[in-house]
């Protein structure tokens, strides 16, 4: 049976085309995390606990999971959900 007549660089065509898509889900998945922590600050300024107790767990898991993935550094996400669930505790120990 004849091989099929592909060119040498398909499969350098094929890694463009999913680079390009792993980058828009890369894209995605950052603004997702940012746009939770940002949500996350805000009620935290706003010294509403009930609002930062329900946000804290759905950011954590946002934000371990693009560390777990290489979208961000998973060092850096660690940090991340450190400063937040600290932040989110000292709010929710001073009495109010």
């Amino acid at each position: 049976m004849a091989k099929l007549k592909t060119g040498r660089h398909t499969s350098a065509q094929k890694a463009a085309r999913q680079a390009l898509k792993h980058r828009w889900a890369n894209l995605a998945a950052k603004e997702e995390a940012k746009s939770l922590a940002k949500s996350l600050l805000i009620a935290l300024a706003n010294k509403d606990a009930a609002k930062a107790k329900e946000l804290l767990p759905k950011t954590v898991s946002v934000w371990s999971r693009i560390g777990r993935r290489n979208v961000v550094h998973h060092t850096m996400a660690s940090r991340k959900i450190a400063r937040l669930s600290r932040a989110v505790n000292r709010l929710l120990a001073t009495p109010q």
